[in-house]
């Protein structure tokens, strides 16, 4: 093992966020995960970046303020892998006044300083865009503004910033627990259900069900719509974590509950669950379990420093407030950094992804369009990285699958720490949602062949 100031254990949002802040901070930093980065959790979130509008009911005000801040942080350091998505709340009166829903939002537009997002307001769902594939009976709603993001993706760009600053990242699984916890985890499974495409539009709609849960439907990676989620306590092991029938039909009941068009279970074309390590409070309920994070340093027989809690759209406050603490202990007088920093593509012209776009037409006319807008999204101004000296479409490589070149494949395995046909189609990308059916034998050919030519290197 390499030795270092500090060793990370998990390669989640919150393990690759701490590595890049304390590299950043001039610390040695070793990054442990024993599968592949966001194997887990955090590549099985809802994929947004949002305040919580629904804990502003639990009177949740400053985990909410510290939420609205960081939407604005991220929104900002990675304008190709997050971007603005407006929501659609239909009025359901018997579930929660217009009066209670128009204070919540108020609050929602103005707890923290907003310059990139647009207000809330009432709309006409008779008239409006979003009101065409709901139910008749809804005919009033709210729109509000929230952040949306590709939430394995942003892992691996924390992972890629700590190694410019001199991160080392293992396969190798390092297991450290602490002694006195003073926190406990509250494990709560969220699942998810992908169904083709329900609207048109690009709005996103969120729920009010019958038993006060909030439920959302999300457009996703174009041709398909995102519907969740579901909060269950989970005591299984988080490894075979899976959703269950249960869990599909109620997100199937919830989306037809306002969606003209009634799904049933046979309408899921994928889906996915997650663990969410909560941090333990006295809610009966999971859905009301805090989102909000704890930090334990136990000083004896070394810093030992643990991470109860959290939400993807914190894990940069998180990072900071854990690397904070362990300053002392490292003898760092490295100050925070990260609030101001791009992440790795991130440097988009304007911070504009709809510039950066059009910039790209010009210098890559030869690029199908459709390519072109899915390698800006994944990877901002690195697709330099990923397209080489490519000058031609023939010089993209073999297409070993449909709209999957060699050149992203080697850039993946080069750069980007994938391995498997699983890490490129499903974390890195989702081209996998699109591949349900496909041959995956000249991916994994490819793949085969890089592993024995690096273990021939190697062998040398």
């Amino acid at each position: 093992m390499t030795a270092c100031d500090l060793l990370v254990v998990g390669g989640g949002v919150n393990g690759t966020g701490i590595a890049r802040d304390a590299a950043g901070r001039g610390l040695s930093v070793v990054l442990c995960e024993q599968d592949d980065l966001a194997s887990h959790t955090s590549s099985r979130s809802t994929g947004l970046i949002h305040g919580g509008l629904r804990y502003l009911e639990e009177f949740h005000f400053a985990l909410v303020r510290k939420a609205l801040r960081e939407r604005e942080v991220l929104l900002a350091a990675a304008p190709h892998i997050m971007r603005p998505l407006r929501f659609v709340m239909p009025h359901a009166a018997h579930l929660r006044p217009a009066w209670m829903i128009r204070a919540g939002l108020f609050l929602y537009d103005h707890l923290a300083r907003r310059s990139r997002l647009a207000a809330s307001a009432s709309i006409d769902l008779t008239t409006h865009i979003a009101g065409a594939p709901l139910q008749a009976p809804y005919r009033r709603g709210f729109v509000y503004s929230d952040g949306q993001v590709d939430d394995a993706r942003l892992v691996v760009l924390n992972a890629l910033d700590a190694q410019a600053r001199s991160a080392y990242a293992s396969g190798v699984l390092a297991a450290a627990l602490p002694g006195r916890a003073q926190h406990q985890l509250r494990l709560v499974k969220g699942s998810h259900v992908v169904v083709p495409r329900l609207f048109p539009h690009h709005f996103a709609y969120v729920f009010q069900n019958e038993d006060r849960r909030i439920g959302f439907a999300i457009p996703y990676h174009q041709d398909f719509t995102l519907i969740g989620t579901t909060d269950v306590d989970y005591r299984g092991d988080p490894a075979a974590v899976r959703i269950e029938p249960a869990e599909v039909t109620y997100l199937c009941a919830l989306a037809s509950r306002y969606f003209r068009r009634q799904l049933v279970p046979s309408d899921v074309i994928w889906s996915y669950s997650g663990v969410r390590p909560l941090l333990e409070d006295e809610s009966s309920d999971p859905t009301r379990v805090t989102r909000d994070y704890a930090l334990e340093l136990e000083r004896q027989p070394a810093p030992l420093l643990s991470v109860f809690g959290g939400k993807i759209t914190t894990y940069r406050r998180l990072a900071e407030d854990a690397v904070n603490l362990l300053a002392g202990p490292l003898r760092s007088r490295a100050a925070p950094w990260t609030a101001g920093a791009l992440l790795p593509g991130g440097e988009l012209p304007q911070g504009s992804l709809a510039v950066f776009l059009r910039t790209l037409a010009r210098r890559y006319p030869w690029l199908p369009a459709q390519l072109r807008w899915r390698y800006a999204h994944a990877y901002g101004t690195r697709i330099e990285r990923v397209l080489g000296a490519a000058a031609t479409a023939a010089q993209l490589g073999q297409e070993l699958l449909p709209h999957l070149y060699e050149c992203e494949v080697e850039y993946l395995c080069r750069e980007e720490f994938a391995r498997t046909a699983e890490d490129i189609l499903w974390r890195r990308s989702k081209l996998g949602l699109h591949l349900l059916h496909a041959d995956l034998g000249p991916l994994e050919r490819r793949l085969a062949a890089a592993r024995a030519q690096r273990a021939a290197s190697n062998a040398q």
